[in-house]
Parts: structure tokens; sequence; C-alpha cells
């Protein structure tokens, strides 16, 4: 496999991978939003979701809306950081790093979206 053939499958994984990551954004943040609606406004969020749970306190604010910033802020970098991660690179087969990216994002994903269906749930 030549420069070439392996520039033409990163940009192919990288166009696949910045399309699938801003709809999952998206979804973030419409998730999160909805969720702000049915959420009590509070101080301590934590102790709503889970009585035995007396840890730091976290605002609804920041408890419902990190992870879409923190997934807003990794697409925004997919996006204009292309060249960069072109020659970047932790693994030798590019479609693990796909992979390891896709599953980091999957994670990031599944907690905003766990947060804001908790967060509905004491709102009704």
């Amino acid at each position: 496999m030549n420069f070439d053939d392996d520039s033409g499958e990163f940009s192919r994984l990288h166009n696949l991978f910045t399309f699938h990551l801003g709809i999952a954004v998206s979804l973030s943040w419409l998730t999160s939003l909805y969720a702000a609606f049915y959420a009590p406004w509070v101080r301590n969020i934590r102790p709503l979701i889970d009585p035995a749970n007396v840890g730091p306190v976290e605002s609804t604010w920041s408890y419902l809306f990190i992870f879409p910033v923190v997934l807003t802020t990794a697409w925004l970098i997919s996006i204009f950081g292309q060249n960069l991660f072109a020659q970047f690179r932790i693994f030798k087969n590019q479609i693990i790093e796909f992979a390891f990216a896709a599953l980091v994002a999957f994670g990031m994903f599944y907690l905003s979206i766990d947060r804001a269906v908790a967060a509905m749930l004491i709102g009704m």
C-alpha cells in the first residue's frame, strides 16, 4: 500500500467518523436541552439521583452539559485538525485508531444520554 492509498483510506475513515460524531453531538445536545426543561435546577443534583451518593456538589448545568461540550470540542478538533491527525499515528492500522476513537466517543455519548435520562426521571 503506498502513501496515496493510505491517504485516501484515512480521508474516507475520517469523513465517516466526523459525520457520525456530528450526529452524536447533535443528539447529545438535544437530549440534554430536553432534559433541562424537566430537571430541577438545584445546587447539588447527585443526591436527588442517588441518595447514597453524598459526593461533591455538582449543579444541574454541569451535570447535564459537560459531556455535550466535550463532544462538541472533540468534533470541532476532528474537523479542523484533519491534516494533523493524518500525520499523527498511535497504531499502525488506521482502522484500529478510528475504532478506538469511535469507542471513546460512544462512551462519552452514552454518558451524556444517561445523565439526561436520569435528570428527566427525577423531574417527572
